[in-house]
Order: C-alpha cells, then structure tokens, then sequence
C-alpha cells in the first residue's frame, strides 16, 4: 500500500494521537534507549532491536548464570554420586559389599566433615541393578537412608528389616519388613556405631555381626558380606569444582528416572545441554562458560559457607543470635528440607551452606534431643570474623562442666577439601575422650589451634598448617540440657596476639 503525502501526515497524527494519553515517565519506562550501561559492558540496540554483538554478550552471560546455578542446583546430587563413586573405587560396588571404617576415619581419606571419633558403616544401594533391596540394621546403630539427590528418606532409629522399593515398582510387597519408595534408584546408607570407653573394635563389630545388604530376589540364598575397610585409606568421595562437574552431573540424569527433579531444574539442566537420552557435549565456546559458571558457583558456595547473610535469608544458621557469635549450624533453621519458614519456599543458600560442607541429611542430626543423637557448633571464622591463618595461634574455652551424655570433640577441618586438616598429629582433634587432656582449676578446658603446641597444653591442641587455612567442629554427643536451652556456651575462637 502506498501513502500520499497527506495521508502520511494523518498516520503520523493518528500515531501520536494514540500515545497522547501515557505520560512520557511510562514511555520511558517500557522503552529501551540505544545504548545501556550493564555490568557486563555497553549494550547496543537500534530503537529497541539488540544488535548481533548486544545478542551474543548476553547469551554468553545467561549461559554463564545458567551453569552457575546448575552447580548451585546440582550438588546434592553430585555430591552424593562421588560418596558411592569413592566407596566404589575401593571395592565396595555389589549391595553385599560395604565400606567401613572399622579402625576410624583419618585424614587421609577426602570425605565431606567426617571424624575420627566414631564407626561409619556406608552401604550403598542400586535399585535399578539389583531391585528391590533389603537392609537389615541392628539396635544400636544410628543412621539415615539418602535417596541419590541426597534427600531424606528416613532415619535409622530402631533395628529391623528395611525393604528399598525401586521407582515404579508394581510388583508383590512381602510382609515382615520396614518399606520404602526412594524417588532414585541409588539409596545411600548412612550410620554410626558410637566408640564406648574407647573400644573401637566392639563399635566397629556391632556392624559386622549385624549389618546385611541383598537384593531381596535373594532372601533365601543371601550372598556372604563383604566389609570393605576404608581406616587409613586415601580416596576421594568429593565432587569436582571444576567444569567436570557437569559430567558428574549429567552421569546422574542419564541413569536416574525423568521424576527424580522437577521439571524446572530438569529445564535448567537442559538449558547447557543435560538432558536425559541426549549426548553431552558442549563445544569450545561452551565449554569456556562451564569453566567459568563453575568457578562462580564455587565461588558463591564459599561465601554463602563463610559469611552467610544473616540480615537476608540465613538469619536461621546462626546458633547463638542474641550475640555476635561466629559459631553456626549446618542446617539452617534446623530445617533438613531447606523449604523456609512456611514449608513452602526453598532456602537456594540454605541447602548450599549444608551440601557445600557436609554430608547425610536427617531430622536427628539437626534437632537434638536430650541425652540422645549429637549435635554440632561450626566456626568458620575467629571472633573477629576473619579466616583462620594457620600459621597463627589461636585459643578458646570449653567452660566447666560440658554438657552431654556421652563425649565432646573438636575436629578441625582444611578449607580446600572441607576433610579433615592432614597434620603430624594423626587425627586433627581433641576432647573429653582424649587421655591426658588437661582441665583448668574451675574445670574449664583452654583448647589451642596452632602449628606447635604450647608448653603444657599438648593435649588441649590441635594442630595447623602455616601456609594452609582451616575451620573447626564442635560436635556434642548426647547433648544435655544446658546446651540444648543455651546456659552452656563455649567461648569464640580467638587470635592470640
């Protein structure tokens, strides 16, 4: 259609007319002006058309925050995946073969805040190989199941028989047993036998006797137990930091069921490429911001550990509020779920500060109950809110009269790895059941973190790496009352100058 001169005027007067009732704030306001300032540079546009250069900058940042977030997101998953991957290097890979640390845990082996100061007993579950599975568990052993996105499923609080049913399973339920439905295929297994007047060979066969792991197809020919001893062993049951973490991750979606996420996070997933039946293989320009999405969301992992923000959405992680205490906990709120205050909205940074760190998600390691289970207090930073330098010497009081049923223990851990500090010492810990350890005359303990330990106080140490960073746990088990009500609190950790 071709326009006269005259009827050119009136479209254009009929064009002005239909904005002449919005103010020019609101035009402005729905408008994009040639050229905006970001923090990734100028972005260009021709009266609101991105040009090609504008296009590709963004889509490079999106997909950067893209796989930031899948890092973010993906976690739990991986870090549950390089915990069966770790036991499976040793040999414990059948349903009957089961990693224990009979002769404790050392800081040789990479594990997520472990100690030295109980058995662990880890079987692992493939409900996709093996069907449904049975666990047999005996009184005395405390515990949790995990299903491979490193979700609660229970808690192992009594002896019995538990009867792992796979995703989609229709078939016969047999009667006599405990049943679950994990939403995964592989189940993790978590428990501890507690160390009693320092006998570690009777916590650690408390499992051997009693534990059992088959495929239920096999109840009546069950194969011999294998226990896979992992004391003094280095292996690494840590997910990457790097870009090969989007491998880790997209193993996982590959061999897990669709419903194992929801549908936005599968999308998220997608949006660089992990999407279940489909090959991974991100091309150079890809691979470029996987390096950097995973550096960044290392990054903000780090800082939400660190200095989580307590003004905003980690009020809840801190133990003592009514002080400026540096001691945190690792759930945040004591919520195992990081669903929120109302149970209905998901804590992002709350299950980061939890799965960045630590390992086995369950109600019994994050609300304490009195003269039962354990609880914990974590210092990432001194009294003064800086790093630990372990080149430096630092001191804190455990007051007279610690409260609980059964030991306290200090473990320090190196920053890098989030296991434990290796040292000259063996095992980086001290406390009420470390022989000698010296009480102060109103029966307090000073406990002391530093390269060399001070004249006298050698059992009240533990030692740092100069040139090396670390944090430290304090862990109560059977806690008491007093601290439970908080009239019992340890000191800060301070920089002894």
């Amino acid at each position: 259609m071709k326009f006269t001169g005259l009827s050119s005027l009136l479209l254009a007067a009929f064009c002005g007319l239909a904005h002449s009732d919005v103010s020019q704030k609101t035009l402005d306001g729905i408008s994009t002006p040639d050229e905006v300032e970001t923090s990734i540079g100028t972005l260009k546009f021709l009266d609101g058309a991105p040009l090609p250069e504008t296009a590709g900058k963004v889509y490079d940042y999106l997909d950067t925050t893209r796989a930031m977030d899948a890092f973010l997101k993906g976690m739990p998953g991986a870090s549950l995946k390089a915990l069966i991957d770790g036991a499976h290097s040793l040999g414990a890979v059948e349903a009957n073969e089961v990693m224990i640390f009979d002769k404790l845990m050392g800081a040789e082996s990479l594990f997520l805040t472990g100690n030295s100061s109980t058995i662990y007993c880890v079987p692992d579950l493939d409900l996709k190989r093996d069907g449904p599975t049975v666990v047999e568990v005996p009184d005395g052993v405390l515990g949790a199941a995990n299903d491979g996105w490193f979700r609660f499923v229970h808690n192992y609080a009594l002896g019995g028989r538990y009867l792992y049913l796979p995703p989609g399973y229709d078939g016969p339920v047999p009667e006599g047993f405990i049943v679950y439905r994990p939403e995964t295929y592989r189940v993790w297994c978590f428990m501890r036998s507690s160390v009693k007047n320092g006998d570690v060979e009777a916590a650690a066969k408390l499992c051997t006797d009693n534990v059992k792991v088959y495929p239920l197809s096999k109840f009546r020919e069950q194969p011999e137990m294998k226990f896979v001893s992992a004391s003094g062993k280095a292996f690494n049951t840590i997910h990457p930091n790097n870009s090969e973490f989007y491998h880790h991750l997209n193993e996982i979606i590959q061999y897990e069921p669709l419903g194992m996420i929801d549908a936005e996070t599968r999308g998220l997933f997608a949006s660089i490429g992990i999407e279940k039946g489909k090959e991974f293989a991100p091309d150079e320009r890809m691979k470029k911001i996987l390096a950097d999405g995973v550096a960044l969301g290392n990054a903000a992992s780090r800082s939400v550990v660190w200095y989580p923000r307590h003004e905003m959405n980690m009020e809840g992680v801190r133990i003592y509020p009514d002080t400026d205490s540096a001691w945190i906990m690792a759930f945040t709120g004591r919520n195992v779920l990081f669903n929120g205050e109302d149970g209905q909205t998901m804590n992002t940074d709350a299950r980061v500060m939890f799965h960045y760190p630590y390992t086995a998600v369950t109600p019994a390691m994050a609300a304490p109950k009195e003269g039962t289970g354990s609880d914990y207090a974590i210092a990432y930073v001194d009294a003064e809110k800086q790093p630990f330098d372990g080149a430096k010497t630092y001191k804190m009081t455990i007051p007279a009269d610690p409260p609980v049923g059964n030991f306290w223990a200090l473990t320090v851990y190196d920053t890098q790895t989030r296991s434990m500090l290796q040292t000259d010492q063996g095992f980086p810990t001290t406390g009420s059941n470390t022989e000698g350890i010296k009480k102060n005359e109103d029966g307090s303990f000073t406990i002391y973190f530093s390269p060399e330990a001070p004249e006298g106080f050698e059992k009240n140490w533990v030692q740092t790496v100069p040139g090396k960073s670390w944090f430290v746990i304090l862990r109560m088990y059977s806690p008491l009352k007093p601290w439970i009500e908080q009239t019992w609190r340890p000191s800060e950790i301070e920089l002894v100058k």
